[in-house]
This record gives C-alpha cells, sequence and structure tokens, in this order.
C-alpha cells in the first residue's frame, strides 16, 4: 500500500499537468451533467415498513379530498384584549380572512372557526373558555417544498390584513417550512480551518490548499447529487451532511498529508530541489496517504452502516456523505500532490526556507513531544483523570429521553411556536399533534357500524381528549377518524397512547385499523431509529475493529480505541442532556424550551463520531506504530508519534469543532443540538480520549499493547500503512544508483 502511494503521490506531483487536467475534467464533466439533468428534489418523506407509513398511503389513496401530502397551515387569531372573537369587528376580520383565504391559490379546502357541518353543529376550532382563540385551518393541493412564492405571499398578506385590524395572529402547521439555505455555516467554518491552518503552516499559500481541495470535493459531490435528481428520487436534504462531512474530512485529510510532506521536505534540507520535493511528496503520501485512505475507509464505513435503519432519507445522506469522502481521499492522494508541485517551494514562506537551508528548522512539534513524555511518564494520572472526568459528564446520559422535534421546541421568536403556545392555552397541548385513525373495511362490511364500532373504543381509552366524528370515504370501503390527544405531541405520554390505540384497535374484526398523522409518523421514526441502534453499533464498530486490526497489526489498540469510543460517545450524550433537557447553562446555547433529545441524535453520534474518532486514531498511532517498527521501546514511541503528529491532530480537531459548533446558534434547537454534541463529542474524543486515555493506557501496557497471535499475525495481509516495506524500497533503489553516481564521478 505505502509503496503503490508513494508512486501515485510522487507521479501526481511530477505528471501535476495531466493530474490538473484530468480533475478539471472530471470537473467539468459532472458540473455539465447537473446542469442538464438537474430535476427537483423530492420533498415527501417516507418511513417504509411501518404502520403510519401504510396508513398515510391508505389516507393519500382512499380520501384524495383530504390532500393528506399538502401542506398545511394554522391561522391562530387572538385578541390582544382577551375578549371573545366571535362578534363585532373581529368577528368580521377572521370571516374575511376566511373567505379571502379560500380563493388562494393552489389550496384544497379551507375550514373557519365559525364553520358547521350540514347538521348545524360546529366543526371549526375556537377557544370553549372564553373564545378569546380561533384557529382558521387551511389545506393545500401540494407539498410546502413545491408551493408557489404567490401562495406563500397571499397567506402572508391575509395574515398582515388581519394584524392590521387589531388582531393577533400566528401561522402554525408546515407551509412555510423552507429548504435549509446553507452558506453562512459553511463559511464561518472555512474561515475557522483557514486561521488554523495557518497558525499551523505559518504559511498562507501552505494553509489554502487543503481548502481548495476540501471546497472542490463538496462541490464534485452537490453537482453529483444534482444530477442523480434526474433517474431517481432524491431527498432535498441529501447534500447536507454531505457538506458537513466532507469540508470537515476533506481539510483534514490534505492537512496531514500536506503536514507530512512539509516536514519530510524540511528534514531532507533540499526545498529547492524540484527532485527532493518529488521524493518528499511521494514519502508523504506513502506514509501519511496510507493513514488517509484507512481512515476514510473507517468514516464510509460507519456512514453506510447508517442503511440499517431503513430510513430512505438517512440512507441516502449517508451514501452523498460517503462518496465525499471517498472523493477527499481521492483529492488528497492525487490532486493535492499535484497543487503542491505548482507551489513548488513556495510551500514554506521565504523564512522558513532560509531557516532550512541554516539548518534551523525544526517541524517536529516539541510540545507535541512534551505531551508525549508527560503521559507516558505518569499514565496512570492522566488515565485516571481522563476516565473519571469523562465518567462524571456522562452521568446525565443515563436520564436521556428520545423525541422528534416538533414547533413547540422552536425559538420563541418564530410564529409557528407562537401559534403552537396559543392552541396549548386555547385547546390543550394536544390539538398540535392530531392523529387519524384509518380503517380498511375491504368486504363487505357495515361504514357506520364500523364508525360506531372504533368510535366507541376510542372513547374507552384514557389520555383522549377529543374523539372526532368517524366518517367513511365515498367508496365507503375506508373509515376516517381523528383522536386529539390530552397531552403535547413530544410528551412521553402521547407516545403511550399511540401504542395503547393499536393494541385496542388490533382486536376489532370489523376493519384493519392504524395510526397515522405527523405525531405517529415521529413515533415511528423514534421507534425504527432505537431498535436500529444496537444492530448499527455491532455492524459499525465490527467492521472498523477489523480496519484498525488490519492498520495497526494490534490486538488491544483496536480494542482500546473502541472502548475510548463509547466514553466519548457517552459523555456528549451527557453534555447534550445536562444543557438541552436539563436546561443547564441553556440560556449560554439559546435553548429557550428544555425537552426530550432528537431520536436520531444518538445514531447520527455514534456514526460520525466514529469515523472521526477513528480518523484521529490512525493520524496518530500510525507514527506511533512507526517508530516502535523502527526500534524505539514503547514509551519512546509514543512520544516520537505524537512528537510529529499531535500538532496537526489538534488542527484538524480544532477545525471539525468549529464547523459543528457554528451550528449551535442556528436558531433551531434540534440543528443547535446536533451542532453541540458533534462538536462536544470531537473535543472529548480528540482531546481527552486520544491525547491522554489512549496513549496512558498503551504506555502501562508497554510492549503487550502491540501484542498480536503469530498464526493471525501471519494470516493478516501486510498494509504497510507506517511505511516499513517504503524504507527498504528506498533504500534498495538508493544502493541500486550508487554504482552509477560513483563511475559518473570518477569518469
Amino acid at each position: 500500500m505505502a509503496t503503490f502511494l508513494y508512486r501515485l503521490g510522487r507521479g501526481s506531483y511530477r505528471l501535476r499537468w495531466l493530474v490538473l487536467a484530468v480533475w478539471i475534467l472530471i470537473v467539468g464533466g459532472v458540473g455539465a451533467a447537473a446542469a442538464t439533468l438537474q430535476q427537483e428534489t423530492d420533498p415527501e418523506f417516507r418511513l417504509p415498513g411501518t404502520e403510519s407509513q401504510e396508513a398515510f398511503d391508505l389516507l393519500e389513496e382512499r380520501f384524495p379530498d383530504q390532500s393528506a401530502d399538502g401542506a398545511t397551515a394554522q391561522i391562530v387569531f387572538a385578541s390582544e384584549d382577551g375578549g371573545p372573537l366571535t362578534d363585532g369587528d373581529e368577528a368580521a376580520t377572521i370571516v374575511e380572512a376566511v373567505e379571502v383565504m379560500r380563493e388562494s391559490p393552489q389550496v384544497s379546502n379551507v375550514t373557519g372557526p365559525f364553520d358547521t357541518d350540514p347538521e348545524g353543529d360546529p366543526i371549526g376550532m375556537i377557544a370553549p373558555e372564553g373564545q378569546n382563540i380561533a384557529v382558521l385551518q387551511v389545506t393545500y393541493a401540494e407539498p410546502s417544498m413545491e408551493l408557489d412564492e404567490t401562495t406563500v405571499d397571499y397567506l402572508e398578506d391575509t395574515v398582515e390584513t388581519a394584524r392590521g385590524a387589531g388582531l393577533t395572529v400566528e401561522i402554525g402547521g408546515d407551509v412555510l417550512q423552507e429548504i435549509p439555505i446553507g452558506g453562512l455555516t459553511e463559511l464561518i467554518g472555512i474561515g475557522v480551518a483557514l486561521v488554523v491552518l495557518v497558525v499551523t503552516f505559518g504559511a498562507l499559500l501552505a494553509a489554502g490548499l487543503p481548502i481548495v481541495t476540501a471546497v472542490l470535493g463538496v462541490m464534485l459531490t452537490t453537482a453529483g447529487i444534482l444530477a442523480a435528481t434526474s433517474f431517481m428520487d432524491v431527498s432535498e436534504d441529501t447534500g447536507t451532511l454531505a457538506t458537513m462531512i466532507g469540508l470537515a474530512v476533506g481539510i483534514d485529510y490534505a492537512l496531514f498529508i500536506l503536514s507530512r510532506y512539509r516536514n519530510e521536505l524540511a528534514a531532507d534540507g533540499r526545498v529547492e530541489d524540484r527532485a527532493a520535493r518529488a521524493d518528499a511528496m511521494g514519502r508523504a503520501v506513502g506514509t501519511a496517504g496510507s493513514a488517509v485512505f484507512f481512515a476514510g475507509l473507517t468514516v464510509i464505513v460507519a456512514l453506510l452502516g447508517l442503511s440499517v435503519v431503513n430510513i430512505p432519507f438517512l440512507t441516502e445522506m449517508a451514501a452523498a456523505a460517503a462518496v465525499t469522502v471517498l472523493i477527499a481521499v481521492f483529492i488528497a492522494v492525487t490532486l493535492l500532490p499535484a497543487l503542491a508541485g505548482f507551489t513548488g517551494k513556495r510551500v514554506f514562506t521565504s523564512r522558513q526556507r532560509d531557516r532550512i537551508a541554516a539548518g534551523r528548522h525544526d517541524e517536529k512539534p516539541n510540545g507535541g513531544r512534551r505531551w508525549g513524555g508527560f503521559v507516558t511518564r505518569h499514565p496512570v494520572l492522566v488515565g485516571l483523570v481522563g476516565i473519571i472526568g469523562l465518567g462524571a459528564i456522562a452521568v446525565p446520559a443515563m436520564d436521556l429521553e428520545l423525541g422528534m422535534p416538533d414547533a413547540g421546541s422552536s425559538s420563541e421568536d418564530n410564529t409557528a411556536r407562537r401559534a403552537y403556545d396559543l392552541v396549548s392555552e386555547g385547546f390543550g397541548a394536544g390539538f398540535n399533534g392530531q392523529l387519524f385513525i384509518v380503517g380498511d373495511l375491504g368486504g363487505d362490511a357495515d361504514p357506520i357500524a364500523a364508525a360506531q364500532n372504533v368510535t366507541d373504543d376510542l372513547n374507552s381509552v384514557d389520555g383522549i381528549a377529543v374523539v372526532g366524528q368517524a366518517f367513511p370515504n365515498e367508496a365507503r370501503d375506508t373509515v376516517l377518524v381523528t383522536v386529539i390527544p390530552e397531552t403535547a405531541p413530544a410528551d412521553e405520554a402521547t407516545n403511550d397512547l399511540v401504542h395503547q390505540i393499536r393494541d385496542v384497535l388490533a382486536g376489532s374484526g370489523d376493519a384493519d385499523w392504524a395510526v397515522t398523522g405527523q405525531t405517529a409518523i415521529n413515533i415511528d421514526i423514534s421507534d425504527s431509529l432505537n431498535d436500529a441502534l444496537v444492530p448499527y453499533m455491532l455492524v459499525v464498530v465490527g467492521l472498523a475493529t477489523l480496519i484498525l486490526l488490519l492498520v495497526f497489526r494490534s490486538i488491544m489498540v483496536p480494542i482500546t480505541a473502541t472502548l475510548g469510543f463509547v466514553l466519548s460517545v457517552f459523555a456528549s450524550l451527557g453534555a447534550l442532556v445536562a444543557v438541552f433537557q436539563w436546561g443547564w447553562m441553556g440560556g449560554l446555547f439559546g435553548v429557550e424550551q428544555p425537552g426530550p433529545i432528537m431520536s436520531m441524535m444518538p445514531i447520527i453520534m455514534i456514526g460520525l463520531v466514529f469515523g472521526l474518532a477513528m480518523d484521529y486514531q490512525i493520524f496518530l498511532f500510525t507514527r506511533v506504530r512507526e517508530a516502535y517498527v523502527g526500534g524505539e521501546a514503547s514509551k519512546q514511541a509514543i512520544q516520537d508519534g505524537y512528537a510529529h503528529s499531535s500538532r496537526v491532530v489538534v488542527a484538524a480537531a480544532l477545525i471539525m469543532i468549529s464547523v459543528f459548533a457554528a451550528f449551535i446558534f442556528s436558531g433551531e434547537v434540534f440543528i443547535a443540538a446536533m451542532g453541540f454534541g458533534l462538536a462536544a463529542a470531537v473535543a472529548f474524543d480528540a482531546f481527552v480520549v486520544r491525547m491522554a486515555i489512549i496513549p496512558a493506557v498503551m504506555a502501562l501496557l508497554g510492549r503487550g499493547g502491540w501484542w498480536i497471535p503469530k498464526w493471525l499475525d501471519r494470516i493478516l495481509p501486510n498494509v504497510d500503512v507506517e511505511g516499513e516495506k517504503l524504507q527498504r524500497h528506498l533504500a534498495e533503489t538508493e544502493r541500486a544508483d550508487e554504482p552509477e553516481l560513483v563511475g559518473a564521478t570518477a569518469k
């Protein structure tokens, strides 16, 4: 592996014009495909194999007039003085708003607060106590992401008119949901990365190379996703994770190879020599590039493992991110050497070149050596402090509550949150999470009898505030009834209620009953994620452990790496619970309403953090193993390895933390929680686990840390990540060239 990558890196450096031309053709081809093939992304969310999805599909098929997949809007009116809205100018304003919304483009159904059914019974929503809050319910014919701009403007103009008449008006539902627009967060991450890289390299040109290659990788993946929309359904959120991970690992991988290149070149001392620069790049790609290859492989395994959850949009996101990582690896071992070839000796500043020429330049970070020495001299102290500290932070994770976010967890600056609060105040929290009970009658069952039976069954269930009127569809083969829980959508009691309703309806023989609605879908998402968590961990950890075993040819290195990862994940979950669930220091992070942690957080954190943690493990310990294989004692190898690699690992971790932390102040609680959790996990894993606990444990194990059974050592292929074969190959090449050089000198 190392020898092949040496040739690839050296060749890419020397044939830089050819390599650049190939990459330009690739970028141009993918970009042209994106421009010509791009179609609309798929806004529909599906959860195959779940009761809620099957019921939703049935509802969409049998009740087409309900526009089950259409956008919804709840226009919530409240009197500013707390008086009733049933008469006077305020009532007239609401009636006018209802009539105006019935003329809205793309509208499917409108139910006003004062509407009644043909028998004169009220079907609108007006607060039973005080009648000071009313709701205008609107259903559109298209999903929110497919609504025309004029439709949204029409809604907002109607609301502004009602506000001008003296009413408090807020908009709930998903009608104002927008496709997240990236840019600011990415720019913040890139800006911080550039600062860190300038400090690390001390040269602006060298610092810019990882940024250029990382951005190019993300652009390629984004263009590929756009082109893919022509022949497959692609979720609109597919590129989100790819952008986040692509920037982070793209910068990191280029950073590690470029740092090794500068080390090799500085140690050689021939910065002005073009051939020496090519050889130095070959050695850098052969050694650090091997680490990049296997680090990328662990991240790809962790991402693709998310497919076991069987949630299509999550699988798409993970696959796109995995492709981005793969592209980042290829760019790091081919395009980066070519670009470094164009920079030539300017990869160092003139001052740095002068110091190298004078023999006074040392790229080895002495701080890393001193830290490695401290850890190896006091392994018990360092190990215990790290383990106990992270263990204490992990304690709140024992109280972890999972759920899906709703408008109630949004910022109070959000109109959807204010609408949610008004509905809760006027009607009860459960009105924000209606459940739909759908019954497929089949055969010759009587829909009237089925409707009465299901109503009776539901009235016997505790926790239901309102059981709506059951009614059949036009074909009279399906019955629909609306149920209002007593508790909020994200409340644990609502989760229990949905499962209780399903148990009760399972015994009904007159129809196949199922529960759906956004609340039920969210509950099924949480259940699917919880069920997939253990299999996912087994698959990902098992495969990644095999990769680490192959790379390090040691039993203890993969075991300690994995156990350290588990500790960092639990610590980050503990910090997440303390801030976002308990509300500790919530004001500092914009947490206005503490609540359950988003169900996707643990599995996403496990996938991403495991891949990134193994990155740091590989980058740090390939240098340690390189020193150990070179004849150093175990503790001395740790000091030498950390002297060479700790500085760039710290820089890489700071870049990663900055990218994730930028999401904390997004204004959306679940996005902020994800940013906080990932930033905390990287900080704990990089600075406490990889930089302290793991070297302390390995120092205590001594030679035993590198033990492997002889039979296993024989059957494992030697991938030569530390470059031992490469060094022998280079030494043999030099010896073979010596007679020619001697003969040439004699002549």
